[in-house]
């Protein structure tokens, strides 16, 4: 009879490995000991048991927390600030309403995303509304319902003019800027342009129409922004802007906002040091923008503009896990280890750009070895990980990636595999789906089946079966 420690390790078949010189060698290898066995407290065994694999888990306490302590590092340094939650970040419903309980408004780039905004009890008043693409109905419901529009281009600046004129009302905007500020790559394609004169033709077109007025002024730098003198640069710009168009004496700008762009504590695919490392605390952000504003608004007189930015990431990355489970296993041509994974990037599309970290939901045994970690869709680019060093892994192992909560309930696809489960750990300890898993119906829900093709089902004639649901 094996003794139990015996009984209980799995065999592996023996391979050769070849030492690379100052490399670790096998024998060196300690333990792997990375696990996340819980979340919130709840075992994630449990919650997939519950809800299946894949599975997204949200949680409330965590989202809570980041949006409380990123407003508070602004709040320290300016005396008013307001943060816009950014709905293209995350869109499912539940996470916008803790964050709007939290006193955020909505920041919305498109005409769905405003009427969601507004479904789930945000006041006009309380959107931010951007993007390149409003259409006029929509651009004639937010000025109706006093949205801050920010303006991104001239044709949307002479239609909004145009509203205004036949409703016979003087309408506030505010202008998107663009602009290098040295730190960043430019994103000029959104707003007006202030190298080529084209933020100051907008200004002066708004003041030289009677139903126009301008009241604030946007920029946003980008995505992931990993350095904060950015920030100080942008906020520095934008106040130039600022007193040269208040110079006329009539306008006032009454908000200041510098957009989103924040980071999380993830990793960019080619920055190898540790996140803590290589991303600047949201302090050290709000330092930057609160000393350049404090200094650009010295001597000018009146009420202090708002200050407003537009998190997203930062605020919900950290909130959300990605369950997976391992459905098979193998060696490639080049001797590394690869896992097989129920999860894809239909579901975690940021895998393109960032590496994710991974952990095991129970310890396992053996010697970590650089493993390729792939998902289930038919497809080459369909990698969760390009390598990642874990122990051998077998059908049934559980991962765990985290941050994912920034983009990828937005950006996921229904494509081969169906969406799963997202679920809610609440602040109470309870936990409950905040959005269903697909079905062959929701599959199927909006697809219409044309008559002269459902006569028969081809040349086997056989009769279609119902969709369960």
């Amino acid at each position: 009879m094996l003794h139990p420690t015996i009984a209980n390790i799995s065999w592996e078949p023996p391979m050769i490995q070849p030492h690379q010189l100052g490399a670790i060698n096998k024998f060196g290898h300690r333990r792997h000991d990375a696990t996340r066995a819980e979340i919130d407290g709840i075992p994630i065994d449990d919650l997939v048991a519950l809800y299946g694999s894949p599975l997204f888990i949200t949680s409330e306490q965590r989202l809570r927390q980041n949006v409380r302590r990123i407003r508070q590092a602004f709040e320290r340094h300016h005396p008013f600030v307001v943060h816009g939650w950014s709905y293209k970040t995350n869109t499912v419903s539940a996470i916008c309403r803790i964050l709007h309980q939290e006193g955020s408004w909505a920041e919305v780039v498109s005409g769905s995303e405003y009427d969601k905004a507004r479904l789930l009890g945000v006041p006009g008043d309380h959107i931010l509304f951007n993007g390149p693409y409003k259409p006029r109905p929509i651009l004639e419901r937010a000025i109706a319902e006093g949205a801050h529009i920010h303006v991104d281009h001239l044709d949307e600046l002479m239609l909004i003019e145009a509203i205004a004129k036949e409703q016979n009302r003087v309408v506030p905007i505010a202008l998107r800027l663009n602009f290098n500020t040295g730190y960043t790559e430019p994103w000029s394609r959104f707003g007006f342009n202030l190298e080529n004169g084209q933020g100051h033709e907008a200004a002066v077109r708004v003041r030289c129409s009677p139903h126009l007025t301008l009241n604030g002024l946007h920029s946003h730098l980008g995505t992931f922004i990993l350095d904060p003198r950015a920030y100080g640069e942008q906020v520095r710009l934008m106040a130039d802007f600022m007193r040269d168009v208040e110079s006329d004496g009539t306008t006032r700008i009454q908000f200041f906002d510098i957009g989103g762009g924040l980071p999380s504590q993830n990793a960019l695919q080619g920055i190898y040091a540790p996140p803590e490392q290589a991303v600047p605390s949201i302090a050290e952000y709000a330092e930057v923008v609160g000393s350049t504003l404090a200094k650009a608004l010295s001597g000018r007189p009146g009420p202090l503009p708002t200050l407003i930015f537009e998190s997203g990431r930062a605020v919900v990355d950290d909130a959300q896990s990605l369950v997976a489970t391992v459905v098979g296993t193998k060696r490639l041509a080049d001797g590394r280890r690869a896992a097989i994974l129920d999860a894809g990037i239909n579901l975690m599309l940021t895998s393109l750009w960032y590496h994710h970290p991974v952990k095991l939901v129970r310890p396992k045994s053996g010697t970590p070895e650089e493993t390729v970690l792939y998902g289930p869709l038919c497809m080459n680019i369909d990698v969760m990980r390009q390598t990642v060093s874990l122990p051998p892994l077998t059908v049934g192992d559980r991962l765990v990636f985290a941050p994912v909560g920034a983009y990828n309930n937005t950006q996921w696809l229904q494509f081969i595999e169906l969406r799963p489960a997202i679920i809610l750990v609440s602040e109470s300890g309870g936990h409950e789906v905040i959005r269903q898993a697909e079905t062959l119906a929701t599959l199927c829900e909006l697809e219409r089946m044309p008559v002269h093709l459902s006569r028969n089902t081809g040349p086997w004639n056989a009769q279609p079966q119902p969709i369960e649901v």
